[in-house]
């Protein structure tokens, strides 16, 4: 069941989902309030796990990581401590930047973001490849990214 939210909390989550780094001062002018309540009702957001942190948004290319790649991966078992030991190597690769558990033909989608060709291939020979009860990967490189939008789109009133 998803938490209620009024018009002022939907306001607040959308303005931090466009800039995160908006003050507090800021962030009140936007949606209508005095700086208090606003910062009150943005502390309630985060103790309710609505706001689940903040993040500053890089340009991956301008840091040198020109290639964007998703692995799609075949486990042998999914039984459920096969599963979640998938996913602790996980997340001790740095080249994996998301992973989805997916229905269907496929385990797991990987999103990799790597320096280059050769350091993708590596990961994925030396790696993905080699890792316990993983059966088949299939990769797709990214050519061109069409859409970014972190975050959700929340209804304007508070019916929802």
């Amino acid at each position: 069941m998803p938490l209620r939210l009024d018009a002022t909390d939907r306001r607040i989550v959308r303005e931090l989902i466009a800039d995160g780094a908006l003050t507090n001062v800021a962030l009140a002018q936007r949606v209508g309030l005095s700086a208090p309540p606003c910062l009150r009702r943005v502390r309630a957001l985060e103790d309710a796990g609505v706001i689940q942190g903040y993040t500053a948004l890089v340009d991956e290319r301008a840091l040198g990581f020109e290639l964007t790649a998703f692995a799609l991966v075949g486990l042998h078992s999914q039984a459920e401590p096969d599963l979640r030991a998938f996913e602790n190597r996980v997340l001790g690769w740095s080249i994996v930047r998301e992973a989805y558990m997916l229905s269907g033909e496929s385990d797991y989608i990987l999103r990799c973001v790597a320096p280059d060709l050769p350091a993708f291939q590596d990961f994925i020979l030396k790696d993905l490849t080699a890792a316990p009860n993983v059966a088949s990967v299939k990769t797709n490189l990214a050519i061109r990214r069409a859409k970014f939008a972190p975050g959700v789109t929340l209804p304007v009133s508070d019916e929802a």
